[in-house]
């Protein structure tokens, strides 16, 4: 038998003619093609380009440590990660299926390619050959089979891969559906899907999914830390700091393939939420490298003479009223009234320039952008503040006291101040707390009204839902509304980005009329860097890629 040839994939060609018609930008054609089954350099092909090539001239050196700031938070189940930089620790030794890189392409990792029949309802995972736990025993699709099985639990509390694998779980038992994820030999699954999805490869290469062993427990991940990667962890002390070493025993995959894991040793350095104590240690020579460097602390590190990464991205940050919330006996935000009223007394621009120094676009409040391709062109509700004022009054919510509530750092911290500030302006009772991160993260989704920052998604109903639809463990904002739910499925099973943008502007216009949350802008992402590495550039999905870092060659 030959495999069939990817790119005379039907879907693959519509994705071409749209890309030619000026419909899909490069990233946007080069994630879509990816996911199903097409190599980076066939996908760069179909457009009649050349990949690029790695910017290195030569491999970094073997050996040496880097030293990086980053948050080091409470590890758990991966499945339950809610913030990326747990991955940064845990990607040592749990790796990925796949990855997402910041030209767009989905490439293979713990998987050698996959293969998606004409209309998404069928995937074949092919794995690659050869990789071993660090343990020594083999990593087969039985393992792969096991983790997808285990993402469709939502009886696990937290667990958002749920949400990205919500086509194979069955509505009533809330487990994966069955023979919905079959082994057909040692290196092969096949997902046979009831109704198409389009989305389930980007699922994969998010940071949640990392693959786990078979007798995984998040209460002994440490002193057990078995996983295919080429780094074990040497101590994690929360708040403070963590550390990874090579695995001298290992005979990480990677070596073979070329993939690097070049340093012997990664240090993670917390310093807290204020950017100031980021650039203080960095004048001291106490870090390397910087997880993300943001607002007007981008200039700082330019001026030290740092290397500088950049991305745009839909990044952004979310301020937004939780519907199910009760404070004093009532519910503030169930009234669509109060949240429209929000929306129109924010000026979205205000937020971007004092938030987040003007470096990002503004955004309509949908959560979705034109970044993606399906985007479609819906205003967002006008800034009105004396509306905005009547609204509330009309609710009887204009004596209320909205506690609005943000995390202790920089940008966040600013944004939210700016959200406030111009609430206060339009006549709202507004008081501002302001939590310490550790006690912030461990309660983000229960806020009656607060902000809270989200990482990039390249197709367009991810992040809708992952955020928005009903019942979800990231759903913050409360929101449940069966007609969203649907047209969210009905979305994920169109290809075709014409088709689709009819759906997803049904989509926007209930973002919008159900006043759902306030999203200002869509952030550039930057990361800063000591000269003398190589492999740091920002990922725009966060994605751990540690094991590309490593020191310039002599």
């Amino acid at each position: 038998m030959t495999r069939p040839d990817p790119a005379r994939h039907p879907i693959a060609k519509a994705y071409v003619r749209d890309a030619q018609a000026g419909k899909l930008d490069r990233r946007a054609f080069l994630a879509r093609v990816t996911a199903l089954g097409v190599t980076a350099p066939a996908a760069y092909a179909m457009l009649g380009l050349t990949a690029p090539a790695r910017a290195e001239d030569q491999p970094p050196q073997q050996g040496g440590t880097l030293r990086m700031q980053l948050d080091v938070r409470l590890l758990k189940d991966p499945r339950c990660f809610d913030w990326p930089q747990l991955a940064f620790i845990t990607a040592g030794w749990l790796e990925y299926l796949v990855e997402y890189h910041n030209d767009g392409s989905f490439q293979p990792m713990l998987l050698r390619d996959w293969e998606v029949n004409d209309n998404a309802t069928t995937y074949i995972l092919h794995i690659r050959p050869g990789v071993t736990w660090n343990d020594g025993s083999a990593f087969t699709a039985a393992d792969v089979a096991r983790n997808i099985t285990g993402w469709c639990d939502t009886t696990l509390a937290g667990n958002s891969m749920a949400a990205r694998f919500a086509v194979l779980i069955d509505p009533i038992t809330g487990q994966a559906l069955e023979g919905a994820i079959e082994v057909i030999d040692d290196l092969t699954v096949q997902l046979n899907l009831p109704v198409p999805d389009i989305t389930l490869i980007a699922g994969m290469s998010d940071y949640p999914a990392a693959i786990t062993p078979a007798d995984f427990d998040p209460e002994t991940m440490l002193e057990n830390p078995v996983g295919t990667g080429p780094y074990l962890p040497e101590n994690v002390v929360v708040g403070s700091g963590a550390a990874l070493v090579r695995n001298p025993d290992h005979d990480w995959w990677g070596y073979a393939a070329e993939k690097g894991a070049y340093l012997d040793r990664i240090e993670y350095r917390d310093l807290g939420a204020d950017p100031l104590e980021w650039v203080t240690a960095a004048l001291a020579e106490e870090i390397d490298m910087t997880y993300e460097t943001v607002g007007e602390f981008v200039d700082s590190f330019n001026a030290i003479g740092w290397e500088e990464s950049a991305v745009a991205s839909s990044s952004t940050i979310v301020i937004r009223p939780n519907q199910l919330a009760e404070v004093d006996g009532i519910r503030p935000y169930a009234d669509k009234r109060v949240r429209q009223a929000i929306a129109m007394a924010v000026d979205n621009a205000i937020c971007l320039e004092l938030g987040y120094a003007d470096r990002g676009e503004v955004a309509r409040n949908q959560h979705v952008g034109p970044m993606h391709p399906a985007w479609a062109d819906v205003p967002a509700l006008p800034n009105d503040p004396a509306r905005a004022l009547e609204l509330l009054t009309e609710a009887g919510m204009a004596d209320f006291e909205m506690e609005l509530v943000s995390i202790d750092d920089d940008w966040r911290k600013n944004t939210t101040d700016a959200v406030a500030a111009q609430l206060r302006d339009a006549g709202f009772n507004v008081r501002r707390s302001v939590i310490p991160a550790a006690t912030f993260w461990g309660n983000w989704t229960q806020y009656p009204f607060s902000s809270t920052d989200w990482g990039h998604r390249p197709i367009d109903t991810q992040t809708l839902g992952l955020a928005y639809r009903s019942g979800e463990a990231w759903n913050e904002t409360g929101f449940a509304n069966p007609e969203f739910d649907a047209l969210l499925a009905e979305a994920n099973a169109l290809p075709d980005a014409d088709a689709r943008r009819i759906v997803m502007a049904k989509l926007q216009e209930i973002m919008i009329e159900e006043g759902v949350t306030l999203q200002p802008y869509w952030r550039t992402m930057y990361r800063h860097a000591r000269p003398g590495f190589v492999g740091w550039d920002i990922n725009i999905s966060y994605l751990p890629q540690i094991y590309r870092l490593g020191l310039r060659p002599a």
